[in-house]
């Protein structure tokens, strides 16, 4: 797995497979997953990524 950020257009993609992608299928107007032929999810892209706190991935707390 590997996970890109884009800063600019605040869209996190994260990888899960190098397969190649067979659909796409909307979740919501901010999350879609793409499939592998068979069924397999290939990656997870989220728009808004860190407005919806998807990104970063880990949030330190303050004491």
């Amino acid at each position: 797995m590997r996970t890109t950020y884009d800063e600019a257009d605040d869209i996190l993609v994260i990888h899960l497979s190098e397969k190649p992608i067979a659909k796409e299928v909307s979740q919501d107007w901010n999350t879609h997953i793409s499939y592998a032929e068979d069924g397999t999810v290939v990656e997870v892209v989220i728009i808004e990524a860190s407005k919806q706190g998807a990104w970063p991935l880990l949030r330190s707390h303050a004491a």
